[in-house]
């Protein structure tokens, strides 16, 4: 019996660093818009909603294909809202709604527009075959805690936050890091229902190149992702 899968697009009102970022035109459409046309495209999700708190963004979500069947509790709102508790409100309320379980959880988080379909069908692919909890999308860092970043302590002196048992002469000898990106994650029901840590669990993670992970935070961000879709990198 094939999993039930519900895709995700979780999608605040509220954001500081760029106001009324999710539904901020880029390159042409809303930014909500490039999660909704990529879940639509993967043909193993059995349903597709945005969970929002806000009505223009519902607005929006509809009109480009996606479903909004419920309303964000202001309380999962805030900037300080934990995304997990986002995450179980929406499991536990569409399970209600559907009279049945859901399996997987695939989340398409907005801010990474310049995924494409197949970033997000391998992270799908990658735990429906495992035993994973839960898997996630990473890029190689630029910085690496055992060269080339330091903290300050209280007395002002900086050090390595990592050590290691050799002495590391240049970044490739040193372990490999990723950063986490905003691309996708997916992960199993039951361990989403009864976990207090995204991270807590066995986590797998699918790498994705640079050029497709980035992650709008800043108006910065969203220049460079506007200029890189007009030039053809999606």
């Amino acid at each position: 019996m094939k999993p039930y899968i519900l895709g995700a697009i979780f999608a605040r009102g509220g954001s500081k660093g760029l106001p009324r970022k999710n539904i901020k035109e880029l390159a042409g459409k809303p930014l909500i818009a490039y999660a909704i046309e990529i879940g639509r495209a993967i043909t193993q999700i059995n349903k597709l909603i945005v969970s929002t708190d806000d009505k223009e963004i519902a607005q929006v979500s509809l009109k480009y294909g996606a479903e909004v069947p419920f309303v964000r509790p202001a309380e999962l709102a805030r900037d300080d809202s934990p995304e997990l508790l986002s995450w179980k409100h929406a499991l536990i309320t569409m399970q209600e709604q559907l009279k049945h379980k859901i399996d997987v959880l695939l989340t398409i988080p907005t801010t990474s527009p310049l995924r494409n379909v197949s970033d997000v069908e391998n992270v799908l692919g990658a735990l429906l075959n495992s035993d994973a909890d839960i898997v996630v999308t990473v890029k190689e860092a630029e910085r690496n805690p055992y060269f080339n970043m330091l903290v300050v302590d209280h007395n002002g002196y900086a050090r390595l936050p990592m050590n290691s048992d050799k002495i590391i002469s240049c970044r490739q000898e040193t372990p490999k890091i990723y950063d986490m990106t905003t691309v996708a994650y997916a992960a199993r029901t039951e361990y989403i229902l009864n976990t207090n840590s995204v991270l807590a669990g066995k986590v797998k993670v699918v790498l994705i190149p640079k050029q497709r992970s980035l992650d709008i935070d800043s108006l910065l961000d969203f220049e460079i992702a506007d200029f890189l879709i007009k030039k053809g990198a999606r």
